[in-house]
């Protein structure tokens, strides 16, 4: 049974997507089985994936709202990891959700029937805490944060770990924070080393080792409409994104080599 990550962040602009999806891209290198769920309307970790949002007649939008099963959403891309895309129609779902009596639940029970297909599944949410990112939250086993180490990260970061409380609480008792990895990461600045030094004070050893870089490849591997992994192997970016994948696997008691 697949182990299900969630990626979150209120804030935008802190690689989220980049996670989400160099993480599938990643894991699959080490040959495990994965599915990617776009939960963002931008549906960036689709076209991130090289795969057509505009022209995809199944998305999660209709998973969400029991339109298909999720076997039917899902394709296989370049990457090696299946996706289930997500578009512009996704917007409209958090106006249909109200109506529905299991609203928080409805993401969790469509992907019930995939989940002996994967090792793994990583959900990639909206930057917003609203209808959307609570149907991620019901629907993992943990989360797994991005963060960039400047001042504001921080007042974001409290507000996120209040909600992950709220759902703990309500909605899924066994969701719990897996990774706080830090992205856009420059070890030259002051500021940088000072925030990644009060996460390490106050969450310890959810702070993973790997931390993601400054690098260019990453921000152009989108454009590309492929994970870094795919773009350059050898750059810098691909290199962290495989070590924190690494990482990840190891705190879940599977060893792989570099």
């Amino acid at each position: 049974m697949a182990r299900v990550f969630v990626i979150a962040n209120q804030k935008g602009g802190v690689g989220k997507t980049s996670v989400a999806v160099n993480l599938a891209a990643s894991l699959a290198h080490y040959k495990r089985r994965v599915l990617l769920v776009d939960l963002d309307p931008q549906g960036n970790a689709t076209t991130g994936s090289g795969v057509d949002k505009s022209g995809v007649d199944k998305t999660v939008y209709g998973v969400l709202l029991d339109e298909y099963p999720a076997a039917q959403a899902r394709v296989t891309c370049e990457g090696g990891y299946d996706v289930i895309p997500a578009n512009r129609d996704l917007a409209g779902a958090e106006v249909e959700l109200i109506s529905i009596e299991r609203r928080e639940y409805c993401l969790r029970e469509a992907l019930a029937p995939v989940l002996a297909d994967y090792d793994f599944v990583v959900i990639d949410c909206p930057p917003a805490l609203n209808m959307l990112t609570v149907n991620g939250f019901t629907a993992a086993d943990a989360v797994i944060i991005p963060m960039q180490c400047e001042y504001y990260a921080l007042e974001g970061l409290s507000d996120l770990v209040g909600t992950l409380r709220k759902v703990r609480q309500n909605l899924n008792p066994g969701i719990e924070i897996e990774a706080l990895v830090r992205t856009m990461y420059d070890p030259r600045s002051t500021l940088t080393i000072q925030v990644a030094e009060e996460l390490k004070r106050h969450y310890g050893d959810k702070v993973f080792d790997t931390v993601i870089p400054r690098n260019i490849r990453i921000a152009e591997a989108p454009s590309f409409g492929k994970p870094v992994l795919l773009h350059d192997p050898l750059s810098k970016g691909a290199l962290a994104h495989l070590a924190f994948a690494r990482e990840l696997l190891g705190r879940n008691g599977i060893k792989v080599a570099a």
